[in-house]
């Protein structure tokens, strides 16, 4: 039983990202129809709208909400926590976190609010791939790296993804 639980509770996982990884795309390119003409962007966001209320409350609060319930029904087994789940742990609350800022986000969207460019919501896109990361390799090695050699790698993964969004913002233009 408890590796079925552990399967579905990855594919939850899965599913959840899929969502996190989609739907900041949708709040860009939703931000970036506010340039197009009148009526090109009155059907462009009526169509992203539509999309994003799909994706957001039909997959991605769901599978969130799965994992969660998943997750947590996998540590029967468990007689303490090990210290690699205690930092996984961490991770995966920072990524409800995140959850709950693509929330406020598509709830202003959805109200006509547009706080942020298009360029900055492509810098927060890349928040679930951090955690992404950090969560994978907590989960598969299952033990923490010492404390100063993960931050240095997880600053340096930061660097290489702020420089391949610069790298493809001068893309653009071009």
């Amino acid at each position: 039983m408890y590796l079925y639980l552990k399967a579905i509770h990855v594919i939850f996982v899965v599913t959840w990202f899929a969502g996190l990884f989609y739907l900041p795309r949708l709040l860009i390119y939703n931000t970036e129809a506010l340039a197009k003409p009148a009526a090109e962007q009155l059907i462009l966001q009526g169509q992203f709208a539509i999309m994003i209320k799909r994706l957001w409350y039909g997959i991605t609060w769901p599978s969130a909400i799965l994992t969660l319930i998943l997750g947590c029904a996998t540590w029967y087994k468990l007689a303490a926590l090990p210290d690699w789940l205690l930092v996984k742990l961490f991770f995966v609350a920072g990524l409800y976190v995140y959850h709950l800022s693509l929330h406020v986000l598509v709830r202003q969207q959805l109200n006509g609010i547009f706080r942020f460019t298009s360029q900055q919501l492509r810098i927060w896109n890349e928040v679930a791939t951090i955690f992404l990361v950090a969560i994978v390799l907590l989960a598969v090695v299952k033990q923490p790296p010492g404390l100063w050699r993960a931050l240095g790698g997880l600053l340096l993964f930061i660097g290489l993804l702020l420089g391949a969004i610069r790298i493809y913002k001068r893309s653009r233009r071009k």
